[in-house]
């Protein structure tokens, strides 16, 4: 049976919430383990229905993948797989990131096209590119991307845009592949660094991890290891956001908060107190927020996955406020939901105009994705009565103990089937 949330409105958040392990990275350090035999230990991983569905993966490539809470363990096989089907790819984006894995120690990958969240098209072209500039024939064949290489060597590649994906992929397939890549224009996301430490980690040698040029210089071989997933930047925004929106105190632990730099800024102009601790922040806020705009941008920019907070904030802030999506293309797809709730938001193109009103009003919504979800919650949190958000499993996909942090924090929430 489908769940549904209840949440009802009008109370304010305060309290102290740890987050786990990011969502955006647990998943990519999963795929490296494919990189090397033997026994890879994952740790902080966080209690998302994402992590089960990459073992499942993992295992459709003959390994042995243990759940034990915050831990997995990869037994990655001399011989692997090289055909990673749709059942196994069709439920989440992220399982795509096998594929340069793949390729770098089989010489051969068939992954299914992957499926996930409907906030717009996301293409493998740059993918395809970077691994035939690698040596590779990549093809998207059947439904499936087919890759075969007889042998992967260096190449300086540099990306139209810096995808995230695209840049894992090539990073994964460049630390086995013979001479020295150069990835220019690479994605700078604080997951891509947490990538690079475990593979250097591994024995790979890659530089340049958290700016726009990544060296790597191949090997011919890498090695298990152990390594701790870094924390779950947009989670912590999440609350650091829930607590601007509910005029708040909330104090976020488990994350780095220079990955958020930008995004507290972004709460300080609306009118909050931030404090920066060593591992988190601080976030308070009395009376009504002041309306800001915003712009996604990749990393060091204001990230996508939290757009729809964004609009969220806005809606119930002091003044007009500019929302330009410059990323993914159908992520304004969710403010019809919003607007169900009383938000006065119009879009045209990769713009929304939001002017802010005191109180939303409760309404059934639906989530159509991870964070759409999460900003539907935020918003039946101002909202007068309560508000049903339905297809809440997608939240569940990227929040741990969703339900249960926003109770903490004094939300008003219940899960329902």
């Amino acid at each position: 049976m489908s769940s549904r949330f209840l949440v009802t409105g009008g109370g304010r958040l305060a309290g102290e919430v740890s987050v786990g392990g990011a969502k955006n990275s647990v998943l990519k350090l999963m795929a490296a383990a494919l990189l090397a035999e033997g026994t890879t230990t994952i740790t902080n991983c966080p209690d998302i229905l994402d992590v089960p569905l990459m073992a499942d993966v993992l295992r459709g490539l003959g390994c042995e993948v243990r759940l034990d809470g915050p831990v997995v363990t990869i037994e990655t096989p001399a011989e692997l797989k090289y055909h990673a089907d749709f059942a196994a790819v069709r439920q989440f984006r992220a399982s795509v990131c096998v594929l340069g894995p793949l390729v770098a120690r089989c010489r051969k990958a068939v992954v299914a096209l992957p499926g996930g969240d409907a906030i717009g098209s996301r293409p493998l072209d740059m993918h395809q590119s970077g691994l035939r500039l690698l040596g590779a024939h990549s093809e998207i064949e059947h439904g499936c991307v087919v890759a075969t290489a007889e042998k992967l060597h260096g190449a300086t590649i540099r990306l139209a845009f810096p995808s995230v994906g695209a840049t894992e992929n090539i990073l994964m397939a460049a630390v086995l592949a013979d001479g020295e890549t150069v990835i220019d224009n690479a994605a700078r996301e604080p997951d891509i660094a947490d990538l690079c430490a475990m593979l250097n980690d591994m024995g790979a040698r890659v530089e340049g991890a958290g700016s726009p040029t990544l060296t790597i210089i191949g090997v011919p071989s890498l090695r298990p290891t152990t390594h701790r997933v870094i924390g779950d930047r947009i989670v912590a925004a999440t609350w650091g956001i829930a607590a601007t929106m509910t005029s708040g105190d909330v104090t976020v632990r488990g994350v780095n908060p220079k990955h958020l730099a930008l995004v507290l800024d972004k709460l300080k102009a609306a009118g909050s107190e931030v404090t920066i601790r060593p591992d988190g922040f601080r976030v308070v806020q009395e009376g009504r927020p002041t309306a800001v705009n915003y712009a996604t941008l990749p990393f060091p920019g204001f990230p996508t996955d939290l757009q729809p907070m964004a609009i969220g904030l806005a809606a119930i802030a002091n003044g007009t406020s500019m929302i330009t999506e410059n990323v993914f293309e159908a992520r304004f797809r969710f403010v019809e939901e919003m607007i169900r709730l009383g938000a006065d938001a119009r879009t045209d193109g990769h713009h929304a105009v939001v002017r802010g009103v005191p109180r939303l009003s409760s309404a059934p919504v639906w989530s159509s994705d991870i964070r759409a979800g999460a900003g539907l919650v935020l918003a039946g949190l101002c909202a007068d009565g309560v508000t049903e958000v339905h297809d809440v499993f997608h939240i569940d996909r990227g929040y741990p103990r969703f339900v249960e942090n926003l109770q903490d924090l004094g939300g008003e929430i219940e899960r329902v089937s």
